[in-house]
């Protein structure tokens, strides 16, 4: 059956949007959306038109998305305010909850380090805890031996003690294993969950064609024999595992008999090999927070789908669920990727060297970019608990960071590019210079000569035939003399009458240093762009040798930097 005119219109507008927003149009996001708008229509014929449309929106050029995007963009506007204006409270109420007792979760999986979007789960857990004065509880799902690592492990709790996360307690998902078997055991022994022996391939094809495994209608006992066999090491990976009994009409496909318990021999970075059959999430989760007494749940909204069967484990259980939270997932524009599945890709290639390369959207980059922790954390806020998706440029972010370090970082010179020139007449003065010019953080001070080095880009703009006056900052005003049609020899002057005023460092007092200048990482095309890093060479005044490694200074007219590495005298660029 062909979708009408109408739904194919709808179809477009979706995938319209999400090129615009993402780059590239996303099946499943667009998929999702037209479901919950075409009422009535098969999922089937619905996910074969998207596809076609999808793949034709994807092939369009920039100009002509967004062309085709302006009739849509007051719609999308209009519904996204009034969507943040209702869900992004300053402070949430949550029906039912009660002053101090109020516990919520930051849940990682130790596959990778901490990304923005990870920040903003576990920053407004802390909010909502904060709000009753509960607490909140870091919880390691690591039941899943191929990726968690104790690395990870390490660097997700500096993370968090970072962002300014403090912990009621810490526990693991491997330490509850037993447990689970336990669990496991009652699912199975209820009739509510079976032993499924089926090949993957026959898995995939039952439950995309809602039909029934052959091994649902087992016996407990059989079951129960089987399980046991699992746990004795009788069955290979991808031979055997437990199934939830769900339900297979559901047009929610996560209901349809999920897996619950799989084979995994893999060795564990804790339990070593003491466990070859590993809880999935659906039993997982539901389990562990409810014997933790966690009361309130922040997640995703792409987790939506999974309440059913989250609240199914805990039904069969006779486990009371907690409250669910939905939050919109948090895209940064232009290229800056916060996915670890694409960043773990980047590192196999090689084309990033480690998690912390400033181009990316890690917690630890952004802290060697010098992006405060409570910078990371407002920026959060002002999205609050809406579950309106958005794409925000990284400039949202930089600019709260600004607020922040703009008055303690100390203001210096540098020059990029440096062209030396030499100032007849100069004589030798003593230079008094603010470290900033409206808080009182000293000066740094200097015995000057004729000699000075100023940027290229400068040089460049003194003009052939005139004499171009100019001020070095905060010292004296001086006039070029154009030799060549370039600027290389000056002389003292009187007055500036042209009023331009520019940087400058001291051939006496100059260090050699570079800067790093991170940008998208991934071009319109959505490809790695191998110049998304440059590096300026130039020269900084002398000060910057009393500086420490991560502080902030402000290079005049150039930008905020943070000092990377003293010894190489290396800055990292953060904004304007």
């Amino acid at each position: 059956m062909a979708v009408s005119k109408e739904t194919r219109d709808l179809i477009r507008k979706f995938a319209i949007k999400n090129a615009i927003d993402y780059g590239k149009a996303d099946l499943g996001s667009v998929l999702g959306k037209v479901i919950s708008q075409a009422k009535g229509v098969p999922v089937p014929e619905l996910k074969k038109e998207t596809e076609a449309v999808v793949k034709e929106v994807n092939k369009m050029k920039k100009q002509d998305l967004e062309k085709e995007y302006k009739p849509f963009e007051r719609e999308f506007e209009e519904r996204a305010k009034e969507t943040a204006e209702k869900t992004a409270k300053p402070k949430m109420e949550v029906e039912g909850a009660v002053v101090g007792k109020v516990f919520t979760r930051y849940p990682p999986e130790p596959g990778g380090y901490m990304t923005i979007g990870n920040a903003k789960q576990c920053i407004l857990s802390d909010e909502l805890a904060k709000m009753y004065n509960g607490q909140i509880f870091l919880y390691f799902d690591d039941t899943n031996p191929e990726k968690s690592k104790q690395e990870y492990v390490d660097g997700i709790k500096r993370d968090t003690a970072w962002l300014g996360v403090k912990f009621g307690k810490e526990y693991y998902a491997s330490d509850y294993v037993e447990k689970e078997y336990d669990a496991g055991r009652k699912l199975i022994g209820q009739e509510n969950a079976y032993v499924c022996l089926c090949s993957p391939d026959t898995i995939k094809k039952d439950r995309f064609e809602k039909k029934e495994c052959k091994h649902r209608t087992q016996k407990p006992a059989e079951n129960l024999e089987l399980f046991e066999g699992m746990l004795k090491g009788k069955y290979d990976e991808g031979q055997a595992l437990v199934r939830l009994k769900g339900d297979m009409m559901s047009e929610n496909a996560t209901l349809r008999d999920p897996a619950i318990f799989r084979i995994k021999k893999a060795e564990h970075y804790r339990q070593g090999k003491k466990y070859a059959v590993w809880p999935t999430y659906h039993i997982n989760t539901p389990i562990v927070d409810n014997m933790n007494g966690v009361t309130d749940v922040i997640r995703g909204k792409e987790y939506e789908i999974f309440d059913e069967s989250y609240k199914l484990v805990l039904k069969f259980l006779g486990m009371k669920p907690p409250r669910l939270h939905y939050q919109a997932m948090l895209q940064i524009k232009g290229g800056m990727s916060a996915h670890k599945r694409e960043l773990r890709k980047l590192m196999k290639d090689g084309a990033i060297k480690s998690w912390d390369d400033p181009r990316l959207l890690t917690v630890m980059a952004m802290r060697r970019r010098g992006i405060q922790p409570e910078a990371i954390r407002n920026f959060i806020m002002r999205f609050g608990f809406s579950r309106t998706e958005s794409v925000v440029p990284l400039d949202m972010l930089l600019a709260e960071n600004k607020k922040l370090i703009d008055s303690v970082a100390k203001h210096l010179f540098f020059v990029s590019d440096p062209v030396k020139i030499m100032v007849s007449g100069a004589g030798k003065v003593e230079a008094k210079l603010k470290l900033h010019p409206s808080e009182d953080y000293g000066f740094r001070e200097y015995e000057v000569g004729e000699y000075f080095y100023i940027s290229g880009s400068d040089a460049s703009e003194i003009h052939e035939k005139e004499t171009t006056a100019v001020r070095l900052k905060d010292l004296m005003d001086i006039k070029f003399k154009i030799t060549g049609g370039k600027a290389f020899a000056a002389e003292k002057a009187q007055e500036n009458k042209h009023g331009k005023i520019i940087q400058w460092v001291p051939e006496s007092d100059k260090l050699e240093c570079t800067v790093l200048v991170p940008g998208p990482i991934f071009d319109e095309k959505g490809d790695f762009d191998p110049n998304s890093m440059k590096t300026i060479s130039g020269f900084v005044e002398g000060y910057a040798k009393n500086l420490k490694e991560h502080d902030i200074v402000q290079f005049e007219r150039f930008g905020y930097c943070v000092l990377d590495d003293k010894k190489k005298m290396q800055f990292i660029f953060i904004s304007k």
